[in-house]
C-alpha cells in the first residue's frame, strides 16, 4: 500500500514539499484551499468527491487529507471510515459546513484528527495542517489479545474465536 507520508519537513523549509490531499466537492472552494497551500509551500491535489478521495488517500501518500463531510459518492464520514479500516493513519482534518457537536463528535470517534468549520480564516486553516504535520501519522493502534479474546481499535472490532461479537 502507497501511504506512507514523505518526509516530515515544514512547508517552506527548502525542504520536500508535503503533500496535502483536498477532498471537497465545491470547485471554487476546493481550487482557493489548493492555491493558497501551494502557495505557503505544500504539495496539493484536489478530489470532487468521496469515491475519487478515498481512492486517492489509498494509491499515494500524503502528510495530510484535508476532508469534507458532505461529499457526492462516499460522505466524508465514509471515506474516514473506510481510510482508519485500510489501516490509513494519514492526520485527518475535517472542513466543513457541518458544525453540530454531533457531527464533530461523530468526526473525531471515527477517526478525524482535527475539526474546522466553515467559513473559516485561512491562516489558522495553515496554522492547524502545520500542527497536525508536526505531531505526523500516529501509530497504528494496538490491537489487544486475552486468550481468544481480541479488540482492534482502530477497526472498532472485537471477535471471540475468530467470530466478531
Amino acid at each position: 500500500m502507497a501511504n506512507a507520508p514523505t518526509a516530515q519537513v515544514p512547508p517552506g523549509s527548502g525542504g520536500p514539499a508535503m503533500r496535502v490531499l483536498v477532498i471537497d466537492d465545491e470547485p471554487r472552494l476546493a481550487q482557493t484551499v489548493q492555491r493558497g497551500l501551494e502557495l505557503d509551500g505544500f504539495t496539493c491535489t484536489v478530489a470532487n468527491n468521496g469515491t475519487d478521495g478515498l481512492a486517492a488517500a489509498l494509491d499515494e501518500p500524503f502528510d495530510a487529507i484535508v476532508l469534507d463531510i458532505m461529499l457526492p459518492g462516499l460522505s466524508g464520514y465514509e471515506v474516514l471510515r473506510r481510510l482508519r479500516a485500510e489501516q490509513v493513519w494519514t492526520p485527518v482534518m475535517m472542513l466543513t459546513a457541518k458544525d453540530g457537536s454531533y457531527e464533530e463528535t461523530d468526526a473525531f470517534d471515527l477517526g478525524a484528527d482535527d475539526y474546522l468549520t466553515k467559513p473559516f480564516v485561512f491562516a489558522v486553516l495553515t496554522a492547524r495542517l502545520r500542527a497536525l504535520l508536526r505531531r505526523g501519522a500516529p501509530p497504528r493502534p494496538t490491537v489487544l489479545t486475552a486468550g481468544n479474546l481480541t479488540l482492534d481499535p482502530a477497526c472498532h472490532r472485537v471477535t471471540r474465536c475468530d467470530s466478531e461479537i
